[in-house]
C-alpha cells in the first residue's frame, strides 16, 4: 500500500496528540502493529456510518480485531491522498481533520473528501475511535 501524508506533524506539548501523530506515521508506513501500539486493549473502534456497503465498515472491538479494518482498506482501495489538516484536543479526546482519496480497486471509482477521527484517551492509551467520511461518496464508488 503507497500513502502520500502530507507533513503536519509539527512538534506539540499534548501527548494525546503525539501518540495519534506516531499512529499516523505508523500507518502511513503499513505498520499495523505500530498503530495497535497505541491502542488500550479493550479499544472501540468504528467507521461512523449507518450501512455496510464499504468494506472498512463496522465495529472492531479490541486491539486483536482492529488490524483487520486497516487490512479492508488496503485490500479494496489504492489511497492517493491522506492529508492531516489539523489537530484539536482536551483532557480526554483528539479530533483530526483529514483530507483522503483514494481509486476503489474492483470499480476502479475515485474518491476525495474531508473526514474527522476523533480518539477518546484513557490512561494515554487510545480506548474509543470514530471516523466519519461522506459515506453516501464511499458506497456509490463500491457499486
Amino acid at each position: 500500500m503507497i500513502l502520500h501524508m502530507n507533513d503536519n506533524n509539527h512538534p506539540t506539548s499534548d501527548p494525546k496528540i503525539a501518540a495519534i501523530q506516531r499512529l499516523y506515521e505508523a500507518y502511513r508506513r503499513g505498520d499495523v502493529d505500530g498503530v495497535v501500539a497505541e491502542l488500550a486493549d479493550n479499544v472501540d473502534w468504528a467507521a461512523e456510518a449507518a450501512s455496510t456497503s464499504v468494506p472498512w465498515y463496522g465495529q472492531y472491538r479490541g486491539k486483536s480485531e482492529v488490524p483487520r479494518f486497516f487490512t479492508e482498506i488496503g485490500a479494496n482501495v489504492e489511497v492517493t491522498e491522506f492529508s492531516l489538516l489539523s489537530f484539536a484536543s482536551n483532557d480526554t479526546d483528539v479530533i483530526v481533520a483529514v483530507h483522503w482519496a483514494y481509486t476503489v480497486n474492483a470499480t476502479g471509482k475515485s474518491v476525495a473528501m474531508h473526514m474527522q477521527h476523533w480518539f477518546r484517551f484513557v490512561d494515554g492509551k487510545i480506548v474509543f475511535f470514530r471516523g466519519s467520511e461522506d459515506s453516501e461518496q464511499s458506497a456509490a464508488a463500491f457499486s
